[in-house]
């Protein structure tokens, strides 16, 4: 703790406090009160909150649907088609989570031309307020609002479009705009969005998905609870508002998955959002993915029936590890659900709940521990923990693998990931070692020794937000005993080529995940050609698109048009080796 200091941590001389930038936010409550939508007045209810509480009291399971294409009308026809269908059966989808673009996280004023990914762009309130109207489904705007620089206005939006859980704070902490590194802008928008929040009379959600915060990159389970403790302390402490947590992505191991929801419903008495589909462990087909899908299910209906917390579930479609779901995938996915609800009772005496409830006890109190140590330690630093500006600052800057390295709850050891055993293992951790070992065990030693041999030092980055492909290509390479080189997440071509060189890589690695694929490698190449340099690319991931003269606003495969603009493409995991030993190959035979 001693190495930390405020002056390095924040440098600006200038930082506005973050009372003055909350009271700025509530002052514009008078002018962007709440509105109305058709979820509220199905329901009768002044917030989405309200109605949770009630069907928590009841003990009745709600569902959420993500929806979100490109395409506007098809947005909205979706809305329209899953509620529909959801109702015919008689348990009728709570929430949709818009599935808005990267590109929505600019100001409106120069959003025209910026990168864009497969999701939904809104033009302005009018446009939000057609999503919330066209069925009686709970919006829910939860990504690329809060933690960027259009949060103010885009919080504007939603509000007056009706919505009453906004979001997504968690990742505030983690995710980068293509070309964008104010991040001093960022929490000025974000501290006033969350300002005219407090100030509404309804209960608003402050919506943060976990695993697109911290959860995914530390290694202490524990850790994420405290994240959850440290956000109820900034949102619900310092600004006045109400802070509703997300999980569930990474969470593939069922009684981590069961705990953590019970440690949720301990510490926190505003309602959950949603417990989102644990889509890393979809890793096949349709078919194949089903078994995924009920897997997890079961799990967080089971645990809604003990621990009723508000969260709703969040069946994700079986087609969603290979491309956006379609229309009726959607629907598919929401009726699999509906019939397991109806089926799930059944098994909660198969369940050792003290088994649980002991983890989640264990989990609260290390998470208490980290809470504690990170607000000691940042004050020691002379961070002014009481202002949400410079703690908010403070924690991106950081990290999370300096903050769990720091201040975890584990005990020091410098053999440890991050100089610490943790006390609970987050699952994420254990999964990626196993897909890495599963990796390793498809090839030959000798091809394995060969690349070995070779010292190849690969930069690894993605052309998005999403971490966990390169968290895994970083762990298969140490196996192959090459040196993986941080290129960076949602790393921008001339930054990635700049590390590379700097870095004196001889291969680049890129991991894309959000439908920028042929866009990123084009940038790259050009990057590399004006450099007068030729490095290999390998790209894998989701390889997709979406079409400019696209009619269905869903992405395409663009694997061949890579290939022809001279990727190596990986399609999965296990074409990294051959990759690697042809270009070893490839060098060896160009040597004097």
């Amino acid at each position: 703790m001693s190495s930390l200091s405020r002056s390095d941590l924040i440098p600006e001389q200038d930082l506005c406090p973050g009372a003055e930038l909350i009271a700025e936010g509530r002052a514009l409550a008078r002018d962007w009160p709440l509105g109305s939508c058709a979820f509220l007045s199905a329901h009768g209810v002044a917030s989405e909150a309200e109605h949770k509480r009630r069907q928590a009291a009841a003990r009745e399971v709600m569902l959420h649907a993500q929806i979100g294409y490109r395409d506007k009308a098809k947005t909205l026809a979706a809305a329209a088609d899953v509620h529909e269908a959801t109702a015919r059966r008689g348990r009728a989808v709570a929430r949709y989570g818009i599935c808005l673009d990267w590109s929505m996280g600019f100001p409106q004023a120069i959003r025209q031309g910026q990168p864009r990914g497969t999701g939904l762009i809104l033009e302005g309130p009018e446009d939000f307020a057609a999503l919330s109207q066209v069925a009686p489904v709970a919006p829910h705007f939860g990504d690329f609002v809060l933690g960027f620089p259009a949060a103010l206005e885009n919080t504007q939006a939603a509000l007056a479009a009706g919505a009453t859980a906004i979001g997504n704070l968690g990742q505030y902490f983690t995710f980068r705009l293509p070309g964008w590194d104010d991040e001093v802008a960022s929490t000025e928008a974000t501290l006033r969005a969350l300002g005219l929040i407090a100030a509404q009379p309804a209960e608003i959600l402050v919506h943060s998905n976990l695993d697109d915060g911290f959860a995914a990159l530390f290694t202490d389970l524990s850790c994420v609870l405290g994240a959850v403790l440290i956000e109820q302390h900034i949102v619900d402490r310092l600004i006045g508002a109400r802070v509703s947590h997300c999980f569930g992505h990474h969470f593939s191991e069922p009684l981590t998955r069961a705990a953590f929801q019970c440690a949720l419903a301990k510490v926190e008495d505003t309602p959950g959002t949603m417990v989102y589909g644990n889509t890393t462990s979809y890793r096949g087909g349709p078919a194949e993915n089903y078994a995924s899908l009920g897997s997890y299910l079961l799990i967080d209906a089971l645990g809604q029936g003990r621990w009723p917390s508000g969260h709703a579930l969040n069946p994700v479609p079986v087609s969603e590890n290979e491309r956006i779901p379609d229309i009726d995938e959607v629907v598919a996915a929401q009726l699999y659900a509906i019939r397991l609800l109806e089926q799930a009772e059944g098994h909660a005496t198969l369940i050792d709940w003290p088994a649980v409830e002991q983890l989640a006890d264990r989990l609260i109190a290390g998470g208490q521990l980290f809470k504690q140590r990170v607000l000691d330690g940042l004050a020691e630093a002379g961070v002014e923990i009481s202002d949400p500006m410079e703690l908010l600052l403070t924690l991106r800057r950081l990290g999370p693998r300096k903050l769990e390295a720091l201040f975890g709850p584990g005990r020091p050891d410098a053999d440890a990931p991050r100089g610490r055993w943790p006390t609970v293992e987050a699952p994420v951790v254990e999964e990626l070692v196993a897909m890495a070992d599963t990796c390793v065990e498809h090839w030959s030693a000798l091809e394995i020794a060969a690349v070995s041999a070779a010292g190849l030092r690969v930069c690894v980055a993605t052309s998005d937000v999403h971490e966990h492909g390169k968290l895994l290509l970083e762990e298969v390479l140490r196996r192959l005993g090459a040196a993986p080189l941080d290129g960076g997440v949602s790393a921008d071509p001339d930054a990635l080529v700049a590390a590379a060189v700097a870095q004196e890589a001889d291969v680049l690695a890129i991991s894309t995940y959000n439908g920028v694929a042929l866009s990123f490698l084009q940038g790259v190449k050009a990057e590399l050609a004006a450099r007068g340099l030729d490095i290999p690319i390998l790209i894998g991931g989701r390889l997709n698109q979406i079409p400019d003269a696209s009619n269905s606003s869903l992405p395409v495969d663009v694997g061949d048009e890579l290939a022809a603009a001279g990727a190596i493409v990986c399609r999965d995991m296990e074409a990294l080796l051959p990759a690697l030993l042809q270009h070893v190959i490839k060098e060896e035979r160009l040597r004097p």
